[in-house]
């Protein structure tokens, strides 16, 4: 199927989900991810979830990571819609966030770090292939900030649902994930070191 019409399928599959399937789907993403991935990294980025558009709560893993991992820099993202780029920020429980135009929650202060010192990024997603490539929402800022990151980086995906056969309408620029975690099983599509 071509983006367009994924986009919209998950979109409307998103949209559909009980607050309750949601909380415990991403409880099951949270546990499957810590049993699957070393955190034995440095720095990690992570997105913030958009409540209303039903994304997976990323909030369960942000917190195990700040409570679990003292020498861990974890970054949040801030969109420039003017650039169509992110820049990205240190997170730790004083970080304060705003909700902005499209309902995302973003920090209002803290570090700025640059793209290529992240060894690991969770990528949001509205769905996925068996080859490792995503559909977002169609503006790219993930697939620019993924094309600054270090060649290792690993790239991470959480879905709520499992891949389809194949998004036929990829892109030179589309950068494919390394692994994406569901709640009942984790796919790999590259080594993960």
């Amino acid at each position: 199927m071509l983006k367009n019409q994924l986009r919209k399928i998950y979109l409307d599959k998103m949209k559909g989900l009980s607050p309750q399937s949601i909380e415990e789907m991403s409880k099951c993403i949270t546990r499957l991810f810590f049993d699957n991935f070393g955190v034995n990294k440095k720095y990690i980025h992570i997105y913030l979830s958009i409540k209303k558009n039903n994304e997976v709560n990323t909030s369960y893993i942000l917190q195990n990571l700040i409570s679990d991992y003292k020498d861990l820099t974890i970054a949040v993202p801030k969109s420039d819609f003017n650039s169509g780029t992110m820049k990205h920020y240190r997170y730790n429980n004083f970080t304060k966030l705003q909700v902005n135009k499209l309902g995302i929650p973003e920090p209002e202060n803290g570090e700025e770090l640059n793209a290529d010192i992240f060894d690991m990024v969770l990528v949001p997603l509205l769905c996925f292939d068996k080859n490792g490539y995503r559909v977002g929402y169609g503006k790219g800022f993930y697939d620019r900030f993924l094309s600054a990151c270090k060649p290792d980086t690993q790239k991470i995906g959480l879905s709520f649902f499992p891949p389809v056969d194949e998004i036929k309408d990829k892109h030179l620029h589309d950068i494919k994930l390394d692994a994406c975690v569901t709640p009942n099983q984790v796919y790999y599509f590259s080594l993960i070191k």
